[in-house]
């Protein structure tokens, strides 16, 4: 009889504690989707407003207008250099032929700023190509400049204050009159791709910082990928178990969790005071951030070594193969998927990297395009930096576009880290 009577308490026990059980699972999964609903708006929003402000930097307002490639207006002096000519009274004659009525000083002045000063390089250019223009008469699509080209994008109100605008009235006025004239359209932007950096907005492109990032980045793989991956297999493979290798894995853990800055402060003291290697070069940028991804490819490479069965080892060793067969002809191909996997997330990591950068100089202003790895040079995350800090409306909208290509950039390396996965990975 106490038996039942202690059954039937614990029972009910149970059976009242149910509920509770459910409803905290219940809120519990409740709690989980609006964590998941909140980091997804988070990134709709992110995502929404980087492509918002930056799409519009992938067009460009162009004006058609007619040069006249004339030989005394190149060259009043006499002697034609097209290094010296007068390509920028070429554009300002050309933008004055539209607009006749314009004669005070002043106003010819307002009225050349509608063209960027990017126009005279453009027909510099072009008459370098083909010396048969000198002495035509053609019509060519010049870029505006980034004040017309914000208005034409809405970047500008037209009822805000004529003191508060960086466009006068009369300019546009001039600008609508090109409009209405069919002298105005836009078109693909290749100078952002095309260009390097430069202090006007509608000329400056991210080909400098592209480049340079990618010399860094095949400087990175080049160093991390092979030290880091015969680190991994000697910790996991050779190395006696003792408290050195203990030692030593608590330090690669710990500097894998380092301030990226403070690998700056190594790169500046050890390559560059001490070995003098050129301030502001891929070299440079790339040996500092190998030293930021190596503790990131060792962990990764270790976790993929171990992941191979130890089955796979002993089936080896008990047919005759030597501990090196065994760890190269068996267990590297098997690990390698996740070792590869682990260096791609590593220059993923390196290539969104700026505070290393900063520290070595890659900051500074520089408009050449890299032609080596020893070459002054940036890398976008600093070009996003620069751009950010510039306070015209126009680079903001190119700063947007430079992070919109690194995301591209990124997305696209971790799609290929996976593709390469796919296609390699071996399954027992």
């Amino acid at each position: 009889m106490t038996d039942t009577i202690k059954s039937l308490s614990t029972h009910d026990k149970v059976l009242a504690g149910l509920g509770k059980r459910r409803r905290s699972e219940r809120n519990f999964r409740v709690f989980g989707l609006m964590a998941t609903a909140v980091g997804i708006i988070f990134l709709a929003v992110f995502f929404t407003t980087l492509v918002a402000n930056g799409s519009s930097a992938f067009m460009q307002t162009f004006v058609v207008l007619e040069f006249e490639f004339s030989e005394d207006a190149l060259a009043p002096s006499g002697q034609l250099d097209l290094e010296y000519a007068d390509f920028d009274g070429l554009v300002r004659n050309a933008i004055r032929r539209e607009f006749p009525e314009v004669t005070s000083r002043r106003d010819r002045r307002e009225l050349s700023k509608i063209v960027s000063v990017g126009a005279a390089y453009h027909l510099r250019d072009l008459l370098r190509k083909d010396h048969s223009l000198l002495g035509s008469h053609i019509q060519l699509a010049v870029p505006t400049s980034s004040n017309v080209d914000m208005l034409m994008k809405d970047n500008i109100s037209r009822t805000v204050d004529a003191a508060q605008r960086t466009l006068s009235d009369k300019q546009i006025a001039w600008v609508d009159e090109l409009v209405a004239s069919g002298k105005i359209h836009s078109k693909f932007n290749t100078a952002l791709f095309t260009n390097g950096d430069s202090r006007e907005p509608e000329l400056a492109g991210i080909r400098g910082a592209l480049v340079g990032s990618i010399y860094m980045l095949i400087v990175t793989i080049a160093i991390s990928f092979p030290i880091g991956a015969a680190a991994a297999i000697y910790l996991e493979e050779f190395a006696p178990k003792n408290r050195w290798a203990d030692l030593i894995e608590v330090n690669i853990n710990n500097l894998a969790a380092v301030p990226s800055i403070v690998f700056g402060l190594l790169a500046l003291a050890v390559f560059i005071n001490w070995m003098g290697l050129p301030r502001s070069a891929p070299l440079v940028g790339g040996l500092a951030l190998s030293l930021l991804t190596l503790p990131v490819i060792i962990i990764a490479s270790r976790a993929a070594i171990k992941s191979v069965p130890p089955s796979i080892r002993d089936a080896a060793l008990a047919l005759g193969a030597s501990r090196m067969q065994v760890v190269f002809h068996h267990v590297i191909p098997l690990a390698l998927p996740g070792m590869l996997t682990g260096a791609i997330i590593g220059m993923s990591r390196a290539l969104g990297e700026s505070a290393p950068l900063l520290m070595i100089g890659m900051v500074a202003f520089i408009v050449d395009v890299p032609g080596s790895f020893t070459d002054p040079s940036t890398a976008l995350p600093v070009q996003v930096y620069l751009w950010a800090d510039s306070p015209e409306r126009a680079f903001a909208e190119r700063t947007s576009a430079a992070i919109i290509v690194l995301l591209v950039f990124l997305l696209l390396m971790n799609l290929s880290a996976v593709i390469m996965r796919k296609r390699i990975e071996r399954k027992w």
